[in-house]
């Protein structure tokens, strides 16, 4: 079904939604960074016609001075971390260049962007090779009692966390789900250190995942994971 990746607020937050070529995005413009971004992942997209591109755009829906541009990550401290990331967008030009608009990019700890996060980004694109389909949310983790801003121009929220949910298995007729949750911190660290259900993810994030499943259906898949199923 169409947008099954895209998640539904169940709680009050600013966002501006952007359609692109390989994702969707909710923007936060209180905040300027993404509340989640979302994507399919299929076979036809693992195609690389594209190499990776090289610089940064600030969103040409945003207006000029008020998008984030990337000067405004130099010397924080933090990557410039993709949610959507650039090897799920090679199969197309626009898509790959798209994937470079700050409206997809956040403050990300430079161990957790190039390390852990990166492995199951890896791991997602295997998951695809070896069962088809799968359809992906992510986006920052926010703490009230810990907040922290970078950015001179325009203030950007560092997150204290990401999430990432995942459903598998449509096109076998076998749907999973799992969900993980990563601090916005160094570590190096197995897949299993980070798993969790997507209904705790749902209960931390105030995002509905998946809602166009039958209610049967995602309850059972949202409930528990078995990461035996995702080796």
């Amino acid at each position: 079904s169409q947008n099954l990746e895209v998640p539904i607020n169940t709680i009050e937050r600013a966002e501006n939604i952007y359609y692109r070529l390989g994702y969707t995005v909710s923007f936060n413009p209180e905040l300027n960074i993404p509340n989640w971004v979302a994507w399919e992942l299929n076979s036809s997209k693992l195609i690389e016609r594209e190499s990776r591109a090289g610089h940064f755009y600030p969103d040409p829906d945003i207006p000029r001075g008020i998008a984030v541009e990337t000067g405004d990550y130099s010397n924080s401290g933090y990557d410039r971390g993709h949610m959507c990331p650039a090897a799920d967008n090679k199969w197309d030009k626009q898509a790959m260049r798209e994937s470079f608009y700050m409206t997809n990019i956040c403050p990300q700890h430079h161990n957790l962007n190039r390390g852990d996060w990166k492995e199951l980004e890896d791991d997602c694109r295997r998951w695809v090779e070896e069962s088809g389909t799968i359809y992906i949310a992510c986006g920052p983790i926010l703490y009230k009692n810990d907040i922290s801003y970078i950015g001179e121009e325009r203030k950007i929220r560092v997150p204290n966390a990401f999430f990432k949910v995942i459903l598998a298995g449509l096109d076998e007729g076998k749907p999973r789900a799992i969900g993980f949750i990563y601090k916005n911190t160094s570590g190096n660290n197995p897949l299993d250190h980070y798993v969790n259900s997507v209904d705790q993810v749902e209960r931390i994030t105030g995002l509905d995942f998946f809602s166009q499943l039958p209610d049967d259906v995602e309850n059972e898949i949202e409930s528990n994971y078995n990461l035996n199923q995702w080796r």
